[in-house]
């Protein structure tokens, strides 16, 4: 069995307690996963690590017994697309190009 769509958000102002918090976090879900029999998929497993734009000074990498989790710049959580900097682009540029073809087929239609 897989535990789908798990969200966990860490957060901390200073990047020591941050790492601290991370760790301990990760390795209390991986206990939690293997006592209630689940499965972490890695291969599908993501996180975000929010920045300001432009700044991309703290790389965390975020692993359990070698297996890595992947670090995309964006992700989608229910129907909105998140992205590093929640500049919001890629959820604009998809819904821009929904609504294009939504308008195209009532244009169509209409005539």
């Amino acid at each position: 069995m897989y535990a789908d769509d798990t969200s966990i958000r860490v957060t901390s102002p200073r990047l020591e307690n941050f790492e601290t918090q991370k760790d301990k976090i990760f390795v209390d879900i991986n206990n939690w996963i293997k006592i209630n029999q689940l499965v972490l998929n890695y291969n599908k497993a993501h996180y975000l690590q929010f920045t300001m734009e432009n700044s991309r000074d703290n790389d965390l990498k975020l692993n359990y017994q070698c297996n890595y989790v992947k670090s995309p710049t964006n992700t989608k959580l229910l129907v909105l697309i998140f992205d590093d900097t929640l500049s919001w682009k890629a959820h604009i540029d998809q819904m821009m190009s929904k609504l294009n073809s939504a308008f195209f087929v009532i244009r169509t239609i209409k005539l």
